[in-house]
C-alpha cells in the first residue's frame, strides 16, 4: 500500500516560504495515501496560477492545463477512464474569474471528481491584483483607490449551484485540511473543496493570524446537520463564508457517469473501439 511518501517527487515547489499551497500540496498526498490510493491511479490536473504548478509536484499522472480550464479537462479524463481517481486543482482566478462557467456546470453535472481551490484573495503569480475573491474596498496593483466590486462567495455559488458536496479548510490546519480532502474523493460525485491559502507576499489582510481569529470551524457545532441545504446556506450567509468543515453532503445524488445511457464500467481506455470492415461500411451507407 502507497504511503505519503510515494506521492512525493524530486521537484522542489517554488512557492514562496509560507504559502499555503505547501499545505494543500502535503494534505493531497496524504489524503491520497490514506484513502488507499497508488501513484498509478490517481491523476491531478491544474491550470494556471500558482496553485497551477501543484500537478508537478505531486507523483501521480499530472497535467498543466491552461487559464481556468482544469475542470474540462480532468471531467474529460474522468469520462475516458473511470478507474482513474481524478483531482482538479486552480485558484481562486482560475476558479471564479475565467474558469466560472466551467465550474459552475461541474457542479450541476456531478461528474465524480474532486475540485480543490487554493483560495488566497489575490492574484499571487501576477503580482497582486484583485481577484474576484478580493474583497470590497482591496487596495491592490490593479485597484490602488480600492476595489469597487464586491467579493464572489463561492460556498453560496456551490450550494446554490447544487454541488453535492461542499467544503471549506484552512491552510493552517493541516489535519482537518487532510480529513475534508479524504471525504471529496470518498464522495460518489462531484467535490468542491475551498481553501484559505495565504499569500504571503501579496496579501497583508487575509493572513494566516487573520484567519485563526475569524474563521468558524462547523465541526464544533454538535446541532449543525451537513446534510441539510437549507441549515448549510443560513451557516454561510451568517458567517459571511468564514467557515471550516463539510458545509453540505448529498451522499443520494448518481453520480454524472452512471446516468449517462450505455456508459460501461470498464473504461473507454480498456475498451476495444477498432470497428470491422463491414460495420464501417454500413455506417457509411447511411451518409449516401
Amino acid at each position: 500500500m502507497a504511503t505519503f511518501k510515494d506521492f512525493r517527487n524530486e521537484l522542489k515547489p517554488n512557492w514562496c516560504p509560507g504559502c499555503g499551497d505547501f499545505a494543500v500540496q502535503a494534505s493531497i498526498q496524504r489524503a491520497a495515501a490514506n484513502v488507499g490510493l497508488e501513484p498509478h491511479n490517481f491523476a491531478v490536473v491544474s491550470g494556471i496560477g500558482c496553485s497551477g504548478r501543484i500537478s508537478g509536484y505531486i507523483n501521480a499522472y499530472g497535467l498543466h492545463g491552461i487559464h481556468g480550464r482544469a475542470l474540462p479537462i480532468a471531467q474529460g479524463l474522468k469520462m475516458a477512464n473511470r478507474d482513474l481517481t481524478v483531482l482538479a486543482a486552480g485558484g481562486d482566478g482560475d476558479g471564479f474569474a475565467i474558469g466560472t462557467n466551467h465550474t459552475i456546470h461541474a457542479m450541476r453535472r456531478n461528474i465524480d471528481i474532486t475540485y480543490v481551490v487554493m483560495d488566497n484573495n489575490i492574484y499571487g503569480l501576477t503580482k497582486g491584483q484583485t481577484s474576484p475573491r478580493s474583497s470590497f474596498g482591496t487596495k491592490s496593483k490593479s485597484t490602488p483607490l480600492g476595489s469597487i466590486e464586491p467579493a464572489l462567495h463561492p460556498l453560496e455559488l456551490a450550494i446554490s449551484t447544487g454541488a453535492g458536496f461542499v467544503a471549506q479548510a484552512f491552510s493552517g490546519d493541516i489535519n482537518q485540511l487532510t480529513k475534508i480532502i479524504e471525504a471529496g474523493m470518498k464522495h460518489k460525485g462531484f467535490a468542491f473543496i475551498n481553501v484559505f491559502s495565504p499569500c504571503v507576499t501579496f496579501n497583508k489582510v487575509n493572513t494566516y493570524d487573520w484567519y485563526k481569529e475569524n474563521l468558524v470551524n462547523l465541526e464544533e457545532d454538535a446541532s449543525y446537520d451537513p446534510t441539510n441545504r437549507s441549515m448549510a446556506m443560513q451557516k454561510v450567509m451568517e458567517n459571511e463564508g468564514l467557515v471550516t468543515g463539510i458545509i453540505y453532503q448529498n451522499t443520494e445524488r448518481e453520480s454524472y457517469e452512471n446516468l449517462v445511457p450505455n456508459f460501461k464500467q470498464e473504461p473507454i481506455v480498456k475498451q476495444d473501439i477498432m470497428i470491422g470492415k463491414e460495420d464501417f461500411t454500413k455506417l457509411l451507407k447511411e451518409f449516401e
